[in-house]
């Protein structure tokens, strides 16, 4: 929520989160087609978002942690148009969007507040567009882990340790590579010493050689 609301206008905002809906893993939080009712606050948890295409393939669209929103994909045509499934155990508050329109004429700062979300996924769907057009294999995995730390650090988790919640497979989908390709990359930023990995436990070892990466690419 934007930080500068009073204490009347949270206690609005806070009587419109109607419930709290706990979502098992692998378990559906919406389907595509399904009929668009309200914005979702993830409490706890990682969620992906994908669609598949006709032939029944699945293409990874993103991947959602606590303290992030879903659900915006619904807003244009009051249906949504791709898969939330959770990757663990998760808790989402629901935000009836009705609602939340109806207060957003009346408060501000609340309207100010969900035109900036619309606008932080629009960025990133641009970065996603740069990372699938421009970025060799090495510089995808490089700039999709730094992505993963900064969004966890910003929340309060660790910059350097992270439990991957997806499956090379699912990375690999969601940064247009073959699961093999993925498999090596992490291979070999293990052999230079840029990260450990232990199951589905990794710890950065040299963010900096990460960011050379990425910086690198961006410049040619």
């Amino acid at each position: 929520m934007p930080m500068d609301l009073s204490v009347s206008d949270l206690d609005r905002i806070e009587n419109i989160i109607q419930k709290r809906k706990r979502v098992k893993r692998s378990e559906l939080l919406f389907r595509h087609g399904d009929s668009f009712h309200a914005l979702y606050a993830i409490r706890t948890g990682f969620f992906k978002t994908s669609v598949s295409s006709t032939d029944g393939r699945e293409q990874v669209t993103g991947f959602q942690m606590a303290g992030e929103i879903m659900g915006l994909d619904g807003i244009v045509s009051d249906r949504h148009t791709c898969d939330a499934v959770a990757l663990e155990d998760a808790e989402v508050c629901i935000l009836p969007f009705d609602r939340i329109e109806e207060l957003s004429r009346e408060i501000n700062a609340l309207q100010h507040h969900v035109h900036k979300i619309m606008s932080r996924e629009i960025v990133r769907e641009h970065g996603v567009m740069l990372l699938l057009g421009s970025m060799r294999a090495e510089e995808r995995v490089a700039a999709f882990l730094l992505n993963l730390t900064q969004r966890l650090h910003a929340r309060g988790f660790s910059q350097s340790e992270l439990v991957l919640r997806m499956t090379r497979e699912e990375i690999g989908s969601y940064l247009g590579l073959k699961l093999e390709t993925v498999s090596r990359t992490f291979s070999k930023f293990m052999e230079d010493g840029i990260v450990e990995v232990k199951q589905k436990n990794l710890h950065i070892l040299d963010p900096e050689a990460l960011k050379l990466i990425v910086n690198t690419a961006q410049c040619e």
